[in-house]
Parts: C-alpha cells; sequence; structure tokens
C-alpha cells in the first residue's frame, strides 16, 4: 500500500515537472509561429487575414470616393476596351470622365438603376472622414505590417486636429515594425508640427534616416524604365532631410541646418534650388553676427 502510494506521488511529482517544463517552451514556439498582432479574427482567418485587410484598406478608399469607385473588374473592363478601341481617338480621357468609369448604361433599367447609386465623383470632408478610420483599423489589426494602412490613418487623423491618436496609431505600427522609416518619419513630423519637441524630433528624423540606409542601401538605382522595381526611395531620403532641417531652423540652429541641406543636394533632383535655400541660411547667419 505504502508502495503504491509513494509511485502515485512520484508519478504526480514527474507530471508537473514536465508540465513546468514544456508550457514556456510551447508558449514561445506558438508565439514565433504566430505573427504579431494576432486578434481573435486574425486567427479565425488564418492566411487569408492580409487579403481580408486589402479589403478593409480598398473599403476605407471607397467610403472616402463617397461610393463612386471602381472595383478590380471594372478596372479591367476599361482597360480591355482602351486596348481594343483604337479605331476612335475622340473617345479620349475627357468623354470617359464624363461618362464615368461605368461606361454608358446598358439599357433603359441599368440607366434607371443608377439614379440609386453614386454617380459623381466626390471627396468625404470634415467629421466625415472619421467614418472610414474603422476600415483602416481593421485592415491594421489584420495585416500589421501593411506600413501604408498606418500612414494613411495617421494623415487624416492628424487633418482632424487628433494628432494623439495620430501618434498612437503610429507608434502601433512602429511595434510591429520596428525599423520602418517610413513610420518614424511620420512619428517624427508629429513631434516636429504637433508638439513642437525639437531635439526628440530630431533624434526621430535621424532613426529614420538610419533605418533608410539599412533598408535601401542595397538597392539598385531608380530606373524610370523599370518604375515597379524595389528601388532606393529617394524621395523619403530628400523628406527626412528636409524634416531635419525644419527641425534645425525651429530650433534656431542654422548652421546644423545647413549641414543637413549639404546632404540633401547631394541627392535632390534639384540642386540648385536646395542651395538658394543653403544660401538664404548662411545670409541670415551673416546678419546675426
Amino acid at each position: 500500500m505504502r508502495r503504491a502510494l509513494l509511485t502515485i506521488v512520484l508519478l504526480l511529482v514527474l507530471c508537473f515537472g514536465l508540465v513546468a517544463w514544456m508550457q514556456p517552451r510551447r508558449d514561445a514556439r506558438i508565439n514565433a509561429l504566430e505573427p504579431a498582432g494576432n486578434s481573435t479574427l486574425a486567427s479565425l482567418l488564418g492566411d487569408g487575414r492580409q487579403m481580408v485587410a486589402d479589403y478593409f484598406y480598398t473599403e476605407a478608399d471607397v467610403y472616402f470616393h463617397s461610393g463612386y469607385y471602381p472595383s478590380v473588374f471594372d478596372q479591367a473592363r476599361r482597360q480591355e476596351e482602351a486596348d481594343s478601341d483604337v479605331s476612335h481617338p475622340e473617345e479620349g480621357s475627357s468623354a470617359q470622365e464624363e461618362k464615368g468609369y461605368m461606361g454608358p448604361p446598358l439599357d433603359w433599367i441599368d440607366a434607371f438603376g443608377r439614379h440609386f447609386m453614386p454617380s459623381r465623383h466626390t471627396h468625404l470632408h470634415g467629421e466625415a472622414i472619421g467614418e472610414m478610420l474603422p476600415w483602416l483599423k481593421l485592415s491594421a489589426d489584420l495585416d500589421p505590417h501593411h506600413i501604408q494602412t498606418y500612414l494613411v490613418s495617421d494623415y487624416w487623423l492628424r487633418r482632424m486636429q487628433k494628432s494623439a491618436e495620430a501618434e498612437d496609431f503610429i507608434r502601433e505600427g512602429i511595434k510591429y515594425n520596428p525599423h520602418s522609416p517610413d513610420l518614424l518619419y511620420a512619428l517624427a513630423q508629429i513631434y516636429l508640427e504637433d508638439r513642437k519637441d525639437y531635439p526628440y524630433a530630431e533624434n526621430l528624423f535621424l532613426a529614420a534616416r538610419k533605418c533608410w540606409h539599412e533598408r535601401d542601401d542595397s538597392k539598385p538605382e531608380p530606373d524610370p524604365n523599370h518604375p515597379s522595381q524595389d528601388a532606393k526611395d529617394y524621395l523619403l531620403l530628400e523628406r527626412i532631410y528636409g524634416g531635419l532641417d525644419r527641425t534645425e531652423q525651429a530650433a534656431g540652429h542654422l548652421d546644423k541646418a545647413i549641414e543637413y541641406l549639404e546632404q540633401l543636394k547631394r541627392i535632390s533632383p534639384v540642386p540648385q534650388d536646395v542651395q538658394k535655400r543653403i544660401d538664404k541660411l548662411k545670409l541670415q547667419i551673416q546678419k546675426r553676427r
């Protein structure tokens, strides 16, 4: 009896030890396999969550255009008609704009039905813009690595004077994409323009520049003949240097602003314009003396 009891106790201790050893390893394995930002909805959708995230992102754009928005099928049909109809050059873009993306009505039923759907291209204004933000939030929850979702949300939130919400959303994006120069630049803009915290803004711009070099240094130069290739995003780097220039000028550090403008001039497609800004700052420095 005592031997049986001792055996049971030993088995219980062994089971407890195995659970204590396996549980942390199981949790670590699950966390490694599941993407960051995994929600209940994302778990239910599985591998299809990115497609649904794209759908929600598109729905936000549709809502912004007040429902007057061509689907992928409408766009494909328009492209097919444009490629095939080469005998009527007068059917240019202006005529197509007048007809709209749906084209002329197929019959009287189609013409009558269009009285009950959007037929004019308009954009939302004011607080109505906020009604499309839930679509963007759902898109970000399902695909937290889609950088554009955070940038679009940041743009509209700041347009609505909701800087704190914009910062929270951008920081959420940085949590899942810590090396994104685009998100770091967006956060730096908030601290430069809304918070007026120039030292912190400078640090964020410098972090964005560092991440840009880590991401883009190995990429090829932009090729106008192949615009879709994964090339260096010099436009973002120009904006980063422009942000550094504005930050230093706002802080009264004109010499440092000139240093950043000199670096901007090396990559700018219009270096003569950058040189004019440099000359203007040098003139201001001379007047101070």
